[in-house]
């Protein structure tokens, strides 16, 4: 999976891995707001990296978990999302 995570798409995680409703409007209204403010705590977090990591078949970045912010994890996920896998990276040339 290489396209970027939305707001929409955390929104729908938040909903499926930790229970929580939150509309994507809001998250787009304050990115800067605490996932605390949201209702979110540690452990649905963590349910939302564990799902991305499924979804991806490859880790999340460790400090995935630990993001305060929608706008903080969103820039991690992303950014990650462009950095290549080792088994990307090998050649399938047979040389």
């Amino acid at each position: 999976m290489n396209a970027q995570l939305t707001l929409n798409e955390l929104a729908a995680l938040m909903k499926s891995a930790a229970g929580l409703t939150v509309d994507p409007k809001e998250l787009a209204n304050r990115p800067d707001a605490t996932f605390t403010e949201f209702g979110l705590d540690s452990l649905g977090l963590l349910g939302i990296v564990g799902e991305l990591e499924n979804r991806q078949g490859r880790p999340m970045p460790t400090d995935a978990e630990r993001c305060k912010t929608p706008r903080d994890f969103l820039a991690l996920v992303n950014a990650a999302q462009t950095v290549p896998t080792v088994q990307e990276n090998v050649s399938t040339t047979g040389a």
